[in-house]
């Protein structure tokens, strides 16, 4: 078993020889959270955790083998349990599943460094098998086998950090020309008028002049048509696999 998984379980045998650590693992988790919060996942480090903590590195260690542990333990701290505001099993499929997709994002939105973190594998530590649970559960009743079931959690989570992902790298690319949103995609049409040739690329034309990129949409609404439009096609499957049951 993998000592992030050990560790955050809490089934991992801690040292019983030696001077009363001053350490717990809470502490050190949580410094390396604070810090990636307030300047990002590249600021973490043993060094640089254990100095906020005014300790020595290696006193870092009697907790945590290395900094990939660290990540893991701090993803499954950040990301919490899922909330209790979500449908109960045996709710509408679609409602419990979108209700699951919202909360996720939430979650990454409150901590845009989760979306930096490596993936270490499937989901193994204690919230995010209660996440997975959750989705799971809410595709029960849909007729779909295991194997399905699992391949539409793993579409919506795929869509659901994506999305993330694409939004706070445009947020940046908008924060760090100090200008508003309207006036970032504006810049941008005007840019794409003068390079793209009507003649060679009459879509990307037709869209400039319906004006849909002079206006900034809301992140939210781009989610919501996206999370609708992945919804509608398992909808079709659920009604496949019922009619043909």
């Amino acid at each position: 078993m993998p000592p992030a998984v050990e560790a955050a379980w809490g089934v991992r045998e801690r040292p019983s020889k030696g001077p009363r650590p001053s350490l717990t693992l809470d502490r050190i988790v949580g410094a390396a959270v604070s810090l990636a919060s307030t300047e990002g996942l590249d600021a973490v480090s043993m060094g640089r955790v254990a100095k906020e903590l005014g300790v020595s590195t290696m006193s870092l260690y009697r907790y945590v083998s290395a900094k990939s542990e660290l990540y893991v333990l701090m993803q499954e701290a950040a990301t919490g349990a899922p909330p209790d505001h979500l449908p109960p099993p045996g709710a509408d499929w679609r409602e419990a599943l979108a209700a699951w997709a919202w909360a996720m994002r939430e979650v990454y939105h409150r901590n845009l460094w989760l979306l930096r973190v490596p993936v270490a594998g499937p989901p193994a530590t204690p919230n995010m098998v209660a996440w997975w649970e959750k989705a799971l559960v809410a595709l029960e009743g849909t007729g779909l086998d295991e194997g399905a079931v699992l391949s539409v959690t793993l579409l919506v989570a795929g869509y659901v950090k994506n999305e993330a992902v694409l939004t706070a790298d445009l947020a940046a690319v908008v924060a760090a020309s100090d200008d508003p949103p309207e006036q970032v995609m504006a810049r941008y049409a005007r840019t794409l008028r003068r390079l793209a040739a009507p003649e060679e690329y009459p879509a990307v034309t037709r869209i400039l002049d319906s004006g849909v990129l002079d206006v900034a949409d809301e992140p939210e609404d781009e989610f919501r048509f996206g999370l609708d439009r992945i919804l509608d096609g398992v909808a079709v499957l659920v009604a496949g696999r019922r009619a043909a049951s």
